[in-house]
């Protein structure tokens, strides 16, 4: 019979947080696949858990999932863990559940503590929605890419959740205020710790703060979204940028009938159908 991989996942900084069922599967299962063995033996060895590991990373993730597949199909059965959270959510644990699934090898994920829905529940901010963008590219890495982000998520409505390490925190949010604007925003650090932190404010009142304050810690920012009407409006002047006849071939460049097109335009415009049909019948003749 073949194994299985159980994702499992570990306590972001309170050891109390780890289910029972993630305790007995780390027991029963063959291997352990750590992100870090040296971070994970010393969980292993507060909770008991004798199980061997061996080391799965960014820097190996391709050729040790193939490794980790064998076993399974042979029979054995592997436990995925991270240094604190829920695998597979941006880190190279994704890579081996792919090759599993490649396989026909069964894929069960043990819910458990993660640092980004643990920092949304407790920010204050809009829970219904929300988008995670993990840690954005970095300036050094690629620069293109995190503008190009940072440029999708100053349209975004939904809740926006990122990741950052301390000594990029100041840059991180100077980007965030030339790109966001000056948005609402909670800094969560040390969730689960005694010294756990939730700190409301602005992006801007943030900089000021971090600037003369050194950041300590890992953080989660959650920051609000921009309004509906905020959309809107920024879309209605780029359509009054526009002439008339621009903006029905707006429409129509996206297979709308001509009649439909007007129809839109001049409800973007907040004028009649009439003024839109003479402004581009005039423009054709």
């Amino acid at each position: 019979m073949q194994g299985t991989l159980y994702i499992c996942a570990t306590p972001i900084g309170n050891l109390e947080d780890i289910t029972l069922r993630t305790l007995r599967i780390l027991k029963e299962v063959d291997l352990i696949a750590a992100e870090d063995t040296r971070n994970s033996i010393k969980l292993l060895n507060h909770f008991e858990i004798k199980t061997p590991m061996t080391s799965y990373h960014e820097y190996n993730k391709y050729d040790k999932a193939k490794e980790l597949v064998a076993k399974m199909l042979s029979g054995m059965s592997v436990a995925i863990i991270t240094d604190a959270g829920t695998p597979c959510i941006s880190d190279p644990g994704e890579e081996l559940v792919k090759q599993c699934h490649e396989a026909g090898i069964t894929v069960t994920s043990l819910p458990g503590p993660s640092a980004f829905v643990t920092a949304l529940t407790m920010s204050g901010r809009e829970t219904r929605r929300f988008c995670f963008e993990a840690f954005l590219p970095t300036e050094k890495g690629d620069k293109k890419e995190r503008k190009a982000i940072l440029d999708e998520l100053s349209k975004e409505t939904r809740t926006i959740i990122i990741y950052e390490a301390p000594h990029k925190l100041v840059k991180t949010l100077e980007d965030l205020h030339n790109f966001l604007g000056n948005r609402r925003i909670s800094l969560c650090r040390e969730l689960t710790k005694k010294h756990e932190e939730n700190y409301r404010t602005t992006i801007e009142e943030a900089l000021v703060f971090y600037r003369d304050n050194e950041p300590r810690g890992e953080y989660v920012l959650v920051i609000e979204g921009l309004s509906r009407q905020a959309v809107h409006d920024e879309a209605v002047k780029e359509f009054l940028e526009m002439s008339i006849p621009e903006h029905v071939k707006y429409y129509m460049d996206k297979g709308i009938d001509k009649k439909e097109a007007m129809k839109m335009a001049a409800k973007d415009r907040g004028v009649g159908k009439r003024d839109i049909y003479q402004a581009f019948i005039n423009d054709e003749e």
